[in-house]
């Protein structure tokens, strides 16, 4: 019962953001920049019981996976000007997943060295 109400909840507020950012590009745009995802993720962890480890690795590998997101959002409205809605989804999927995968081999070791919650480190 409780993963229902999860994707209830969850849903309920992608459909929210999307009918905020009908109405207005840049309060939708602001809404949805926000970490709301991240926040309602670390409720779900936090209410089943999980340790304050693995939330607080979950929030470390969050930030790993955010920094190569940003060329897509830097290119998206060129491509959709260029090829269309659906060229540019495919291609920026592509990006991400590149930019992803050079950043996480380049910077993976030192990232969870420093980052990564570990009990004896505290």
């Amino acid at each position: 019962m409780f993963v229902i109400a999860k994707i209830i909840i969850t849903a309920l507020l992608i459909v929210i953001i999307t009918e905020v950012a009908k109405l207005n590009d840049r309060i939708g745009a602001l809404i949805a920049a926000l970490p709301i995802t991240t926040f309602l993720i670390l409720f779900w962890l936090h209410y089943e019981n999980n340790s304050v480890e693995k939330i607080s690795n979950h929030v470390s590998y969050t930030l790993l996976y955010v920094l190569p997101t940003l060329p897509m959002f830097l290119i998206f409205p060129y491509l959709i000007n260029k090829f269309g809605f659906y060229y540019s989804i495919i291609i920026s999927i592509l990006i991400t997943t590149g930019s992803v995968e050079a950043d996480v081999t380049s910077t993976m070791g030192s990232f969870e060295s420093t980052f990564i919650y570990s009990p004896s480190s505290y």
